[in-house]
């Protein structure tokens, strides 16, 4: 799928079975356009909040059994009565883009792994749904690899979003490994910020992993996504450990030569 975005990961890859390729594009452009709303351009806090009430007022209609007003929203009722989606998963989207514009600081792990929840994991529910493979245990192997990736990017992109005023590592942790933002504004990478990004590599790992056998319930080309995505997750972890946690001056991305790697390692899982 052609996107404006960089992404990490496969989005409607050519892996997914055709049919499904549609739907899952139609819940990014949601879902993209969503998170815009909340990070990108100019306007004040009170207009991102305001459009996104829009939003919320268009899922209001297609719960409703009402026509929406935009053009997305009629193709997101399409696929959403297509294919019975929850619109509760819909709904934490937009309550964690909304989360976006008012919070900065967060206070600890559980309390970031609450937004992941509503950030992240409505995605992965939503293609599991779409696959119909809505078991208890796939559900919750889904959100620790969506979760696993939320984290990802937030270490990913320190840098990123402290020019928004925006911290993800949680507070907590700050004193523990004797780093404060200041660091961040300095961008020093010290022995202690190191074993502080450490800390969240190891954290991020092992909820991917935990949610690693999910791949094995999938069934084709599905798998196979999902088993890049896995893949792609570990990868920019490893970059960031190699860099020693300076993502100020090496952004961890993936490259040409990496899907080499994702693709033998795939195939190894």
């Amino acid at each position: 799928m052609p996107v404006d975005h960089y992404e990490n990961f496969p989005v409607a890859s050519l892996l997914v079975p055709a049919r499904m390729r549609q739907p899952i594009e139609v819940i990014y452009r949601f879902a993209r356009s969503a998170d815009d709303i909340a990070d990108e351009g100019d306007a004040t806090p009170a207009q991102r909040l305001a459009d996104l009430a829009a939003y919320q007022a268009e899922l209001d209609r297609i719960a409703a059994g009402d026509t929406p007003q935009t053009p997305l929203f009629v193709e997101l009722a399409r696929v959403i009565a297509a294919h019975a989606l929850p619109i509760q998963l819909f709904r934490d989207l937009l309550d964690a883009f909304a989360q976006d514009v008012v919070k900065k600081r967060y206070a600890d792990y559980p309390e970031l792994i609450d937004y992941c929840r509503r950030s992240a994991n409505p995605v992965g529910r939503l293609v599991l749904h779409l696959f119909g493979r809505t078991e208890c245990e796939h559900l919750e192997q889904s959100d620790c690899i969506c979760s696993a990736l939320q984290l990802i990017n937030f270490w990913q992109d320190v840098a990123v979003d402290w020019q928004k005023d925006r911290v993800y590592l949680p507070q907590t942790d700050f004193p523990h490994f004797r780093v404060s933002e200041e660091d961040i504004a300095q961008q020093r990478c010290s022995a202690n910020w190191a074993a502080l990004m450490d800390f969240q590599i190891d954290r991020a790992q092992a909820l991917m992993l935990r949610g690693a056998p999910l791949v094995h319930a999938l069934p084709g080309r599905l798998g196979w996504e999902i088993r890049l995505t896995v893949q792609g997750g570990l990868r920019i972890l490893e970059r960031i450990r190699q860099v020693r946690g300076d993502v100020f001056r090496h952004r961890p991305t993936l490259k040409k030569a990496d899907w080499l790697v994702l693709l033998a390692r795939s195939f190894r899982m």
